[in-house]
């Protein structure tokens, strides 16, 4: 049994029927048409699919529609703009991150609500913050000096 959804994904309002057990993400790229979040793993174990809830940084891959209530949901796409980019989007192009660039969707949105909470992180704070995300590139030591870079944009 479908259900109606209002939801509020940067920003905007977006009406969604869908069932209450469906995964955010499908709602996010199926019903809404974003191109971010990523279906990577469907099991919360790679980071590709990671939205904001509130500022918290989820996996939307098993959050259920019905969990998101009146939450606001940020995309990478809400994050920043090209005009005004988010300091961990202007660091990552900065060190030449980016390869395949799939990954950088979960890794960027789990930085920034790390960010938004600590001001001037240890490199082994930022190791533990962003432990779980998958980079099949092997890019992470550029994705830290990026996370470090932004931090330092940031406080």
């Amino acid at each position: 049994m479908t259900q109606k959804f209002n939801l509020t994904i940067d920003g905007k309002s977006h009406m969604v029927d869908a069932d209450p057990d469906m995964p955010l993400l499908y709602a996010l790229r199926d019903d809404v048409g974003l191109n971010n979040p990523h279906f990577g793993c469907g099991l919360a174990q790679c980071g590709a699919c990671t939205v904001q809830l509130d500022g918290q940084a989820i996996r939307s891959c098993v959050t259920p529609l019905s969990a998101v209530g009146n939450g606001k949901i940020t995309t990478l796409a809400g994050l920043g703009t090209p005009e005004k980019p988010h300091p961990l989007q202007t660091a990552y192009v900065e060190e030449q991150v980016p390869q395949c660039g799939y990954c950088i969707n979960g890794w960027i949105m789990t930085a920034a609500a790390f960010l938004a909470t600590k001001k001037k992180p240890s490199e082994a704070e930022i190791k533990d913050a962003l432990s779980g995300l998958k980079c099949r590139c092997g890019t992470h030591i550029s994705i830290l000096k990026a996370v470090k870079r932004a931090a330092t944009m940031m406080g």
